[in-house]
């Protein structure tokens, strides 16, 4: 029996098992003691903080975007009230079965739900995401009275709006919803809340300004994530109203004169570089980006070949033609190429030595006798191409370069193009070709590869009515930030052209003077009950080079290949306020159809400027 049952054996066992268990207890217990003291005194603060974040959230209030009005205090840009649906992801279960659930029961569509899965990554999980913008009113009461959507919810918004709709849009911009690039560039603290930004002209240009400040809300949840407590910890602080320098009545009347063309009017005060008058046609309706362009509509923009969306005032790049050519005629007078007392023979027709093609002038019967103030008024194209020739191409560069041609202007829109002003080197650098005698000729009547912007061609029309002051075309004229007073902006830098001789710059004017009052100037007919004076250019820019025996005749061609209309000018004369820029493309004359426009949009500024004064 005892070699069976060994008692003191087992007790040893046993003992030894309870000492093994009483020391892994006693592990498990200090474990258990460090753990607490970890969470309980150590990490006490993290840990609170985390449990409160399952009840209470910090969550950004997008603020009021400011308004744009034009330089009168007319609304060019306002906020109206709107509502979204919106879904919390942290809320709601099975999204794909909500979502499917939403479409079914009308509310929103697979274009939204696609929205929705794009631009889902880019918030948190306890954001509410935007599922459909400005509902109406029906499909709001019929979610409020269902209410059977966990996680969706309805929130109020303000909705951007252009009540002018087509009206000035090229250079008002439009906002419409921020994407990945967008949510890079801004600041993330202030745009976490934000849904739209300025994607073109001011909206864009000025956006932080629109933008303003976000404020900050706490929310409390139940355990059923439903919210029992809201209160703002910082309120949101509304974006800066702008006032730009454009005049709304002249923006519609150009827009009008321009209704089915291709075109551009630009109009500058004289005094301050303050843009009047920015048109660019066709125009499209910036309301239809607010939230989300349609397929339809952007088909439509993106198949015309009118190309509505680009600004031809600042991005259109075009022949300036003969409307440089006072500022060809004042660069020959003042490097002493020429006096104002020469004159040239017109033929219709100039010839290079020793070189048998002929660079015709518009008026193939010629112009008898000219000097630089006929050769302007009259637009001799002989007087100019022996001009060009005794100047050569580098001379006629550098006289025409302190007008600007051939840089961007600098003013405050993006997308400004800064045009092509043709030198030896430019042709050396870009086409890696020697420049040719012929290349100049034609280069002094605006032709070749020279090119302008109308609002480049403004600001140098405007530098020739200020004798030779030329001023940084601006758009922002005031700013109001909430709860201030309107503060003008800074004026616009400007510089002196140098002047040698301020008798040739009155040449030169009197010049486009007589282009209006002169028998044979070639916009005479403007001068018919003209109330103010007016000096201006008329021009006709081609759009391919004809050889030199070829007769123009526009009937006899394709709408895309007859010439550029263009027209610019100033008034009045003897005291300058404004200075214009037309072109109206492939409409052949500049005489017969850029210069009444230019007259018809200065009419209507000198009568609102006389009713101004009564």
């Amino acid at each position: 029996m005892n070699k069976i049952s060994n008692v003191k054996l087992e007790n040893k066992i046993f003992a030894g098992r309870m000492v093994l268990a009483l020391i892994f207890i006693f592990l498990l217990t200090l474990v258990l003691i460090l753990r607490l003291f970890n969470l309980q005194i150590i990490h006490y603060d993290y840990y609170t903080e985390e449990s409160l974040g399952n009840q209470m959230r910090i969550l950004p209030i997008t603020p009021v975007r400011g308004k744009i009005f034009d330089r009168h205090g007319k609304i060019i840009a306002t906020n109206q009230l709107a509502y979204k649906l919106t879904l919390t992801p942290e809320k709601t279960k099975d999204i794909p079965a909500t979502l499917l659930a939403l479409k079914k029961f009308g509310l929103i569509n697979d274009n939204n739900i696609a929205t929705f899965k794009k631009i889902k990554r880019r918030y948190k999980k306890f954001h509410s995401i935007p599922l459909k913008h400005k509902l109406n009113e029906e499909q709001v009461a019929k979610f409020l009275v269902s209410n059977q959507f966990i996680g969706i919810d309805i929130e109020p918004y303000f909705h951007r709006v252009y009540p002018n709709n087509s009206s000035n849009v090229h250079v008002t911009g439009y906002v419409s919803r921020m994407n990945k690039k967008d949510k890079a560039f801004y600041d993330k603290k202030n745009y976490a809340g934000t849904s739209f930004v300025g994607k073109t002209g001011i909206e864009k240009q000025y956006e932080t300004l629109l933008h303003g400040k976000s404020g900050k809300k706490q929310i409390e949840r139940n355990v059923t994530g439903r919210v029992i407590n809201s209160k703002n910890i910082q309120e949101p602080e509304q974006g800066s109203d702008l006032y730009l320098s454009i005049d709304l009545d002249l923006q519609k009347k150009a827009e009008s004169l321009l209704k089915g063309r291709r075109g551009s009017i630009v109009a500058v005060d004289t005094t301050n570089g303050e843009v009047l008058v920015m048109v660019s046609t066709p125009i499209y309706n910036p309301n239809w980006f607010v939230d989300g362009i349609s397929h339809k509509n952007y088909n439509k923009l993106r198949t015309s070949k009118d190309i509505p969306q680009l600004n031809r005032a600042i991005q259109g790049l075009y022949p300036p033609g003969s409307t440089i050519k006072p500022m060809v005629a004042l660069a020959g007078l003042e490097q002493g190429v020429v006096t104002t007392h020469h004159k040239v023979y017109c033929p219709g027709f100039f010839k290079l030595p020793n070189v048998r093609r002929k660079f015709n002038d518009w008026k193939r019967s010629g112009h008898g006798i000219v000097d630089a103030k006929d050769s302007i008024a009259q637009s001799c194209d002989v007087y100019f191409y022996d001009l060009a020739n005794k100047m050569g191409i580098d001379n006629l560069h550098d006289g025409l370069k302190p007008f600007n041609f051939g840089a961007i202007t600098g003013i405050d829109i993006p997308g400004e193009r800064g045009g092509i002003l043709p030198s030896k080197a430019w042709k050396k650098i870009n086409k890696n070709e020697p420049w040719y005698r012929g290349e100049t000729l034609i280069t002094g009547i605006g032709q070749g590869f020279m090119t302008s912007s109308p609002l480049q061609l403004a600001v140098a029309t405007a530098a020739l009515a200020n004798q030779g002051v030329i001023i940084q075309p601006k758009l922002l004229k005031s700013i109001q930030a909430p709860g201030d007073s309107i503060k003008n902006t800074a004026r616009s830098p400007q510089k002196q052209i140098p002047i040698k001789d301020i008798h040739n710059w009155e040449h030169v004017i009197e010049g486009m003077r007589q282009t209006i009052y002169a028998p044979k100037g070639t916009a005479r007919r403007l001068n018919k009950n003209l109330k103010y004076t007016l000096a201006g250019k008329t021009g006709t820019a081609q759009v391919f080079g004809l050889d030199a025996e070829e007769q123009y005749i526009a009937a006899n061609l394709k709408e895309h290949l007859r010439d550029h209309a263009l027209f610019n000018g100033f008034a009045p004369i003897e005291n300058p306020k404004i200075a214009i820029a037309v072109i109206v493309e492939n409409a052949g004359s500049g005489s017969e159809k850029a210069a009444p426009l230019a007259k018809a949009v200065l009419d209507l500024y000198f009568e609102k400027q006389a009713k101004s004064k009564h």
